[in-house]
């Protein structure tokens, strides 16, 4: 594969590209991706180009640089996403109906909580979230329920990192995240109040898939002042045992989720 002088590869370098837009910039210009992404102006006006050409890119009306479908219709034939977002969607929809507030669906990207859903309520409790936004996953209910049943090794590499604080609640320090990990194994489920936002209580449940592994977390933003986030917890079990048979989760799993305390 090709190389700069650097010995970055083209992938790499167009990686840096693509990962210039997000939510909060969703166009730029050429020059301000060169900037974003670390490239000589040459360089970036090149892969824009040819970005564009393939899909990967398109131009606005304004002469500015998007994202192209190409690669949300490459994304949609494959993903694991896809099939979380067609088995959680109708539930969702239920459960959001049901407590009226903020329903969100997430995966674990490393030590980050990926959001693939989301369902939100006018007048709500506070919410930066948006769908393909992240947090990191300690800051946030259903990146700790994603953490607490991570694999040993990414629970250590949480426990050796140093993490942003959101708020004065905001869990940092490893002891803390280390029996917070464990408790919410234990009961299978967390209620993260303020962790994130002032004002705001997240209420995370674990999705499980086919191999008896956690596939998701499924979670409620509920506005702290109302005292009622215990409440949210029984339909969202029900919710998350909805999901997981249809991934095709254990029975025994199934059960186990039943007994989860509430």
């Amino acid at each position: 594969m090709a190389r700069s002088p650097s010995g970055e590869s083209v992938l790499t370098r167009v990686d840096r590209v693509l990962s210039c837009f997000d939510a909060d910039n969703t166009t730029r210009t050429a020059s301000e991706i060169a900037r974003h992404a670390g490239l000589p102006i040459a360089t970036a006006h090149r892969l824009v180009n040819e970005l564009v050409s393939l899909g990967y890119l398109e131009r606005t009306p304004g002469r500015r640089i998007r994202l192209g479908v190409r690669l949300w219709e490459l994304a949609s034939r494959g993903s694991r996403a896809l099939g979380l977002r067609e088995a959680a969607r109708p539930v969702m929809e239920d459960l959001h109906a049901v407590v009226g507030h903020h329903t969100q669906l997430a995966v674990r990207d490393g030590l980050e909580a990926l959001f693939l859903e989301r369902l939100s309520t006018r007048g709500g409790s506070r919410n930066i979230i948006r769908v393909a936004g992240r947090l990191p996953a300690h800051a946030c209910s259903s990146g700790i329920v994603l953490l607490a049943h991570a694999p040993v090794d990414v629970q250590e590499q949480l426990l050796a990192s140093t993490h942003p604080r959101f708020t004065d609640r905001t869990p940092t320090d490893p002891t803390t995240l280390r029996r917070l990990l464990a408790d919410t194994r234990r009961r299978g489920v967390v209620v993260a109040d303020g962790y994130i936002t002032v004002g705001a209580t997240g209420v995370a449940v674990p999705i499980w898939g086919p191999r008896d592994d956690v596939v998701a977390a499924l979670n409620v933003v509920v506005p702290s002042d109302e005292g009622n986030a215990p409440a949210q917890i029984s339909a969202l079990l029900a919710a998350s045992r909805s999901i997981s048979r249809a991934l095709g989760a254990n029975p025994r799993l199934d059960a186990d989720l039943t007994s989860m305390p509430t």
